[in-house]
């Protein structure tokens, strides 16, 4: 007699399954899931340093749960337990769990869902890496008092790019990285996409502040986003690098003031590790992403103030000049200017383009910073929130700059250096 296979069919608005016994067809339509009846929320996909292969998922619940996540492309199902991945920080319990999700098949779409051991969660998409062009939104500092204009930002970015392959936000992403409360709206804000589009995080200054504004460890951040490894348990977590596509992104952590006294090495531990991953890169394109800018501008009514490139910028511009990303991304200053190329500290038309990118939060430094005669684009006067796009193919890197309506006020395309 001939054996008939099992064969399994996920539908989007819950999971029907066939099953093919003796000839018969018997169908089964579970109950659509649902994330509130099994106690999740903040559900979000991380990057990896492979994201064609893997992804990392984490999401917020009550603590002492067991959740699987069961995941799987059209006519497989596969599952797999989670980790609880809790901590507290000054005394707040931070409840949640994470999966790495590995063997994954490159430009493949999959399924996937929290569940226990009796009831459902809501079906999520999960778009692996296809190892082509890739299409982001990058987003400056979120800091904000009032979320809610965050919030509206990053949806309409995203629903204005309903093709990107996954979403930044280049630091400073709260204003106060010991509050829980501005956790939680920052999590809350980016729902709307968190559970389909993988994030890359970056960290910034003010993920070091405590409630009284003295600085610490980032905890917070560095708990709440599972980056990948750097080699270093004593720097897990605040730079790392991955692949997506044919971009290589490489990461860095800023915060050589704010960490002196509690990792005084950090400067030249991380430089030492960007050397190696730099060269490293066979991509071909390559992305620097960080939070602090390599200039201070002058202060506008303030005289005596002018424009200089800070320590960090005399750090890594050398080493940026030796190995030729094609952008260095930046956040910090809340306002947005793309520098002419620079090379040696100089203009330089062979050199490396750098863009300040903005804000996206309500703290604003309205008329703060002087003009430079390095800036080739600045953004429309008084600035107010903006996100950026970057657009790969195989001959040209393409930035854009966007007001909130969608406007976009500059544009760069950036070729491949003869």
């Amino acid at each position: 007699m001939k054996k008939l296979k099992l064969k399994i069919f996920f539908m989007a608005a819950g999971m029907l399954v066939i099953l093919l016994l003796g000839g018969c067809a018997v169908r089964q339509q579970e109950d659509v899931g649902s994330d509130s009846a099994i106690g999740v929320h903040d559900v979000r996909q991380l990057v990896t340093a492979d994201s064609s292969r893997s992804r990392m998922l984490m999401w917020s619940a009550a603590a002492g749960q067991q959740y699987f996540v069961e995941y799987g492309k059209e006519g497989s199902s596969r599952q797999i337990k989670a980790e609880d991945a809790s901590f507290t920080d000054s005394g707040r319990q931070y409840s949640q769990y994470k999966v790495l999700l590995d063997g994954l098949e490159a430009g493949s779409e999959y399924q996937y869902r929290i569940r226990t051991a009796d009831t459902l969660g809501a079906w999520h998409r999960l778009r692996t890496d296809d190892g082509q062009d890739v299409s982001a939104v990058i987003f400056p500092d979120s800091q904000s008092s009032d979320y809610s204009g965050w919030r509206k930002l990053a949806t309409n970015a995203l629903q204005k790019n309903p093709q990107a392959d996954l979403y930044i936000n280049l630091g400073d992403l709260v204003d106060n990285g010991q509050d829980g409360r501005q956790w939680q709206d920052w999590l809350e804000s980016v729902s709307a996409f968190s559970t389909y589009l993988p994030f890359a995080p970056v960290i910034g200054n003010h993920e070091t502040y405590t409630l009284d504004w003295k600085l610490r460890y980032p905890l917070a951040y560095t708990n709440l986003f599972a980056v990948p490894e750097n080699g270093s348990k004593q720097y897990q977590g605040q730079f790392y690098s991955f692949d997506y596509g044919n971009v290589h992104f490489t990461v860095l952590d800023t915060n050589f003031q704010e960490m002196q006294a509690s990792q005084p090495e950090l400067m030249a531990d991380e430089i030492s590790w960007l050397e190696q991953d730099l060269a490293a890169s066979a991509a071909k394109w390559n992305v620097v992403l960080m939070h602090k800018d390599i200039m201070l501008y002058g202060f506008n009514n303030r005289p005596g103030t002018a424009e200089h490139f800070t320590d960090a910028g005399k750090a890594l511009m050398p080493v940026f000049d030796k190995y030729q990303p094609d952008v260095v991304l930046s956040a910090h200053l809340h306002t947005y200017r793309r520098r002419k190329p620079l090379q040696n500290f100089v203009p330089d038309s062979q050199g490396i383009v750098y863009i300040l990118s903005g804000v996206a939060g309500s703290v604003r430094y309205a008329d703060l910073w002087k003009d430079s005669e390095l800036d080739a684009a600045r953004a429309p006067r008084p600035e107010t929130e903006n996100y950026l796009t970057l657009q790969s193919s195989d001959n040209e890197l393409v930035i854009r700059a966007f007001l909130l309506d969608g406007t976009c006020f500059d544009e760069v395309h950036i070729t491949k250096k003869q």
